[in-house]
């Protein structure tokens, strides 16, 4: 599978979390839920900051694509620290779902974003095969990366 293809399954994933714990009866299915969004989104942003932004900084060509970059870089520290605004909070909170909500926006936001111009930026730089060997490298590295939460 090419590694955008992986990142997009990812997503899918990920809002399909979001969609459940949007409809969770109780706080405990909340609680599990966002359990598994956080880590899911720990790893996701770790492997694809790792394999594909770094790829793509060394490679863009132009200013505007640098800025792309370094913006979905700023953007999943945004993530990470709304992922532990919310690790201490519980489940029963209006704060936990408040917080929660924000974050699915963010999260949202930054797919849109990433989908739509980033994944263009890459199969500009990146030919197919190139797109393939990321996409092995990204699962090996969720495979193989774990992440404390």
């Amino acid at each position: 599978m090419d590694a955008l293809n992986f990142l997009k399954h990812q997503h899918r994933e990920v809002e399909a979390l979001f969609n459940k714990v949007a409809h969770a009866k109780d706080a405990a299915e909340r609680g599990t839920l966002f359990q598994q969004i956080d880590r899911d989104l720990r790893v996701h942003t770790l492997i694809e900051e790792d394999v594909l932004y770094s790829e793509l900084r060394w490679r863009a060509e132009k200013a505007e694509q640098r800025i792309e970059v370094a913006q979905a870089f700023e953007e999943h520290a945004l993530v990470k620290t709304m992922l532990e605004g919310i690790e201490g909070l519980e489940p029963g909170q209006e704060q936990f779902e408040a917080k929660l909500n924000v974050l699915k926006d963010l999260v949202q936001h930054h797919v849109d974003e990433e989908e739509g111009t980033m994944f263009k930026i890459a199969h500009h730089l990146f030919n197919k095969e190139e797109l393939e060997e990321l996409g092995h490298r990204l699962q090996l590295a969720a495979s193989q990366t774990t992440v404390p939460v």
